[in-house]
């Protein structure tokens, strides 16, 4: 178990700790830290010194650093031969109060995972003022400018046109639907009732022959008028 964000203390201790009782202390049955399989044990049920630790195999405590009376540090460690060790975790006890000490994966990770909520904070802040809009794109709002926009005095605000795109979409759609769903009903003033587009009469187109008997006429009378010219001036008598 991850024993780095607890800690233990007895208050009664505290006026006695020293060199010689700090162990003592931190081998009470309610700390968390102490293992109750440890070399320790067995010496202290057997009353013997802490000397004979030196000839044992296993898991023990050692008092590493003292600074009386406010720190302590106690190491566990696996004990392979009397000169051979193994460190296992460090604790401190600062005012009575026993950490564990944590390691250089655990201090890593602890800065990492900071640094990490750091840095998506402020991407989360920077997203919360950035705006986007089909016709401007994207650009930033601040909280500042909402201030100074409420006390500066209000002015008109002027409509945009439309972009180029928009209307030409927009009349691409309109003709779509036209076609798609024609009307049934024209207005053909405004104030009147619209009327069915099956009773609106259509002028009857006239006939190409006689389109083309017209335009012949009016190119002869224009050529006629045009030779005979302007008329003559009479003189007037005085």
């Amino acid at each position: 178990d991850n024993l780095l964000g607890i800690s233990w203390v007895d208050s009664s201790w505290i006026p006695i700790l020293n060199n010689g009782s700090v162990l003592d202390y931190f081998s009470e049955r309610s700390n968390p830290f102490y293992d109750r399989t440890c070399n320790n044990e067995v010496v202290k049920m057997q009353r013997m010194t802490l000397d004979h630790l030196n000839q044992m195999v296993g898991v023990e405590y050692i008092l590493l650093h003292a600074q009386e009376p406010i720190l302590f540090i106690i190491r566990k460690q696996q004990r392979q031969s009397p000169t051979q060790v193994i460190p296992l975790a460090d604790y401190y006890i600062i005012a009575g109060v026993i950490y564990q000490a944590p390691d250089l994966g655990s201090v890593i990770n602890s800065r990492v995972l900071t640094a990490v909520h750091g840095i998506q904070s402020a991407f989360e802040e920077a997203m919360s003022y950035c705006r986007y809009h089909p016709s401007k794109g994207y650009w930033w709002h601040f909280k500042d400018q909402e201030e100074r926009e409420k006390t500066k005095p209000k002015a008109k605000k002027k409509e945009e046109p439309s972009s180029i795109f928009q209307r030409q979409r927009v009349d691409a759609l309109l003709l779509d639907l036209r076609q798609k769903f024609p009307p049934r009903f024209v207005q053909q003033k405004p104030g009147e009732k619209p009327i069915p587009v099956d009773q609106i009469k259509k002028e009857p187109e006239p006939a190409p022959e006689a389109v083309k008997a017209e335009e012949k006429e009016t190119v002869k009378n224009a050529q006629s008028a045009g030779a005979k010219g302007p008329p003559e001036k009479r003189m007037r008598l005085q």
